[in-house]
């Protein structure tokens, strides 16, 4: 009965969550600036009669990092207030507290499945040409500069639908249902401060979610694994202004220094024991053609398939920082705004998940375990309902995508939406009903 009460719930879901997604990719925004996207979650939330725990609430405000300036965060909460933030939720998100955890509690005893998605943009210029489908649509990122170049509209979206047909079947449910709604996945800055304020800590079974990765559409792949520990640093070197013509030698050359650094961070010899990375994405220095320049700066990363390995990374990419800047006498500042851990999913859940999505239309179940290619920040929350004797699973609901992940052009199948949440509410309501051992 359950299945039958879902497929006809999606047949007014499903459109909801594709408008709902194009709402949130015409106006998107960063990390830790989520404010107008937070706070319509929440509205939406509270109008399906589920409890709320929100902003400082839900995230524990020292353990931030990687924060932006009090200037942007000011800016970007009155963006959001001129674009439509419900003004009831709106003040809880303020200075950069922007989680949202929606709590749906059954008629039946059972246990507590979470469903994670998380709700940041990337800092990309959105292509503009017609034959992209969002500005042939209409949706077009509004914010210049800021899109959803990695799909976590479409994961606010879908959640919202799965919590939209939950609530109509609470009489159906066992136990709880948490919506973890997180910011600031990109850079490894948002899922920890959640873990530190225990939104998982009563949490028996956690499913995250993520769209594309390499999945073609109507594929879902419930067990994935192998995600890249990381690490993200902001660096600064600074040394002395001098004349270039005139008297160089006077000069402590800081683009000198960080272009070394950035041959130096490459050449570092990769571990035997898997999967390493390294990455230099931003370098700025200068101020003109005939100054020593006495300021650079550098966003950089280091990943590893292991923490140790990730750790490992560090301390070369340390030396290799502050070798550069000891040999052109410079000072330097290495500052962490971020980082990721690893976590496997556990196969009995992806089989539990695996088993309630085959009898979904239009998707087809690959529940082999499939091997991730990047880092991933809600390995936190993983890690966390791990040990504490919960499951947890790291799902990719597939989709054909024109462009990769953070690109210009990123977009997906919006038609791979509605099976996707179709697959998730029965999962859930399956989860709790078999309440499966562990």
């Amino acid at each position: 009965m359950a299945h039958v009460d879902v497929e006809k719930l999606m047949e007014t879901v499903g459109p909801k969550v594709i408008a709902t997604r194009r709402d949130l990719h015409q106006h998107p925004e960063l990390g830790l600036t989520e404010f107008r996207t937070a706070s319509l979650v929440a509205r939406r939330l509270k109008d399906l009669g589920l409890e709320l725990q929100l902003g400082r609430d839900a995230m524990d405000s020292a353990s931030r990092v990687g924060m932006p300036s009090a200037a942007a965060l000011t800016q970007c909460f009155e963006r959001a207030r001129a674009e439509g933030a419900d003004p009831e939720f709106l003040p809880k998100f303020e200075g950069g507290h922007t989680a949202v955890v929606g709590i749906l509690k059954g008629a039946k005893p059972g246990p507590v499945v979470a469903l994670r998605a998380d709700m940041d943009a990337l800092p990309i210029l959105e292509d503009d040409t017609n034959d992209h489908f969002p500005v042939r649509a209409g949706f077009v990122s509004q914010h210049k500069g800021v899109m959803h170049a990695c799909g976590h509209d479409t994961h606010t979206a879908m959640s919202l639908g799965v919590a939209e047909v939950l609530s109509h079947m609470r009489d159906q449910i066992h136990g709880t249902v948490k919506f973890i709604f997180q910011p600031a996945e990109e850079g490894g800055r948002g899922a920890l401060p959640m873990v530190k304020a225990g939104v998982v800590d009563d949490v028996d079974y956690l499913i995250a979610i993520h769209v594309g990765t390499g999945a073609p559409s109507h594929v879902l792949r419930p067990n994935v694994y192998g995600h890249l520990a990381s690490n993200k640093f902001d660096v600064s070197f600074r040394g002395q202004t001098a004349h270039a013509g005139g008297r160089p030698e006077m000069g402590r050359n800081a683009l000198l220094g960080a272009a070394q650094a950035v041959v130096g961070l490459y050449a570092i010899s990769r571990h035997h024991a898997g999967r390493s990375r390294v990455n230099v994405g931003v370098l700025r220095a200068g101020s003109g053609r005939n100054v020593i320049a006495d300021t650079a700066t550098m966003l950089m990363e280091v990943r590893g398939e292991t923490d140790e390995i990730a750790q490992y990374m560090v301390k070369r990419a340390e030396a290799v920082l502050r070798g550069a800047a000891l040999a052109q006498e410079l000072e330097v500042d290495i500052r962490s705004v971020g980082h990721t851990t690893t976590a496997d999913s556990d196969p009995d859940l992806a089989d539990a998940v695996a088993r309630s999505s085959r009898e979904v239309a239009n998707l087809e179940v690959h529940a082999e375990p499939f091997c991730a290619s990047g880092s991933e920040d809600a390995t936190y929350l993983m890690r966390r309902v791990q040990e504490r004797g919960g499951r947890a699973i790291y799902t990719v609901i597939g989709s054909d995508l024109p462009s990769g992940h953070h690109t210009t052009k990123f977009d997906i199948n919006e038609s791979d939406l509605p099976p996707a949440v179709d697959a998730l509410a029965r999962s859930i309501l399956e989860i709790g009903q078999k309440q499966t051992t562990h």
